[in-house]
């Protein structure tokens, strides 16, 4: 960043190793890149920060966890690069998960997945925040799906923050001004909802 500070638990992160960043923030991309490597390997590699000369039991045990958590076990011997989308995005964020991270940054992560994967995966991912007590940060463009799994939004424009707080505070005029589209917001089984309007 050219100005300011990014804090992690009170600590700000561009005085911190790479190393203890990556103690701290797990990361899972829009798109993870398949290997040749098994899905226990890659899971594996997200032990990476905590290893010093070899891999203990601990991690051993901490990925088989993971495995078993994200229902990965029959997969666990196959290559990543043979797995669906639903499936190489459960490995990323397993692989994630296994750092011990405070947070969890997240890019899009159900972009590529049919909307039966999206649930499965949102789903896990308020599980895991909730049981482990981490943050998760996450980057979506479906404003219903994001409204029904987040605690607080944040709404960006012309690469500013628009708005931010609670998403039971969110309001029409918000999204309206961001999205440039006028909306009716609903409750659905408790669960805010937007609802379009259509030109004209």
């Amino acid at each position: 960043p050219a100005s300011g500070a990014i804090l992690v638990e009170d600590r700000d992160i561009l005085k911190l190793s790479l190393q203890a960043i990556s103690r701290s923030i797990g990361y899972v991309a829009q798109q993870s890149q398949a290997s040749r490597m098994t899905v226990f390997d890659t899971i594996l590699m997200g032990r990476r920060p905590h290893i010093r000369w070899k891999v203990k039991e601990r991690d051993l045990r901490i990925v088989d966890a993971a495995i078993k958590r994200f229902s990965l076990t029959r997969l666990a011997l196959r290559h990543v690069d043979s797995l669906s989308g639903g499936e190489l995005q459960k490995v990323a964020i397993a692989r994630a998960l296994v750092q011990d991270p405070r947070l969890i940054l997240l890019d899009e992560p159900t972009s590529s997945l049919d909307l039966k994967n999206q649930i499965e995966i949102l789903s896990m991912i308020k599980r895991v925040v909730l049981e482990h007590q981490v943050g998760a940060v996450m980057t979506m463009h479906d404003l219903n799906t994001a409204l029904r799994f987040a605690d607080r939004y944040l709404f960006l424009k012309n690469g500013r923050i628009h708005s931010a707080g609670k998403v039971s505070d969110i309001r029409t005029r918000a999204i309206e001004e961001v999205y440039g589209l006028a909306v009716d917001l609903h409750n659905v089984d408790g669960h805010l909802t937007v609802i379009p309007r259509l030109p004209g």
